[in-house]
């Protein structure tokens, strides 16, 4: 087991998102830009290729200045494979909501709720 002393640099949040998403957590102070020009953010929108998204996962996964890698679950799902084998205690996996899209927890038990519902005839 890793001592925890090999935990005290890791101090970045990295993000992996829509266009709004990143915005608010950038104003939020989020924002990373290493000296070697690595970011800790990767801005997702319909056009970005599934390869970078998994590249991304896997370079901020990897990284030991990370300690929390949040991702859309929108966009995690593009890569399901790559976050279900994921199992590493840091950076700690956080799927969030977005604006468009709702959190799928929320969906399934409304789909639940409504499914039991009768019929108003």
């Amino acid at each position: 087991m890793a001592s925890t002393t090999s935990y005290k640099d890791r101090n970045l949040i990295a993000v992996i998102g829509d266009e709004d998403s990143i915005t608010g957590l950038l104003l939020a102070g989020i924002g990373h830009v290493g000296d070697n020009q690595k970011k800790n953010f990767l801005v997702v929108d319909s056009k970005t290729p599934v390869a970078t998204i998994e590249s991304s996962f896997q370079d901020y996964t990897e990284r030991n200045d990370i300690a929390i890698l949040l991702i859309n679950q929108h966009i995690a799902e593009k890569i399901r494979p790559t976050i279900d084998k994921y199992n590493q205690a840091f950076p700690a996996l956080v799927e969030i909501p977005s604006k468009d899209h709702p959190y799928g927890a929320f969906i399934s038990f409304f789909q639940l709720i409504v499914s039991s519902l009768p019929i108003l005839s």
